[in-house]
């Protein structure tokens, strides 16, 4: 861990996607299995791409695959907490997008935006053409929305 990481908070994140919990999440020590929070990256970061673009993940002509991801545990989160996922980009390039992500507790419409990472990730995607699995361009709508979250 660095330190770095530990002192961000979820300011350092422009985009914020709230994330629901279930029981089954917690583990048999009462906090969220290590493999939710992969679960939980990756629905904000697909949701907040097919929400904001409108593109149909599964017609589109190019996929998002999954090439590498971490992540660095800070403190514990547990069902029924309400969480945010914190999202940045931290390197956007010709055909992959490398994210950084946080996970943090958060109430019901709160707005304060100083709160503390539990949880912080990456997570890069390459894009791919469907069938031959071959690198294409990150499609420009999408990189327009990247763009809109890029941070160092």
């Amino acid at each position: 861990m660095t330190s770095s990481e530990r002192e961000l908070t979820s300011a350092d994140f422009p985009v914020h996607w709230p994330v629901l919990t279930r029981w089954t999440d917690n583990d048999m020590f009462g906090h969220l299995n290590n493999a939710v929070y992969y679960q939980l990256f990756d629905t904000a970061i697909n949701a907040w791409i097919n929400t904001s673009t409108g593109i149909d993940p599964l017609t589109a002509p190019w996929l998002g695959v999954v090439a590498e991801s971490g992540c660095r545990y800070f403190a514990e989160l547990k069902f029924p907490q309400p969480l945010m996922i914190g999202l940045a980009v931290s390197k956007l390039g010709r055909t992959s997008v490398t994210y950084r992500l946080c996970a943090f507790a958060s109430a019901a419409g709160e707005t304060e935006l100083l709160h503390p990472v539990a949880a912080v990730g990456h997570w890069v995607h390459v894009y791919v053409d469907r069938t031959t699995r071959r690198p294409v361009p990150i499609p420009e709508t999408i990189r327009e929305l990247l763009a809109t979250a890029v941070r160092d």
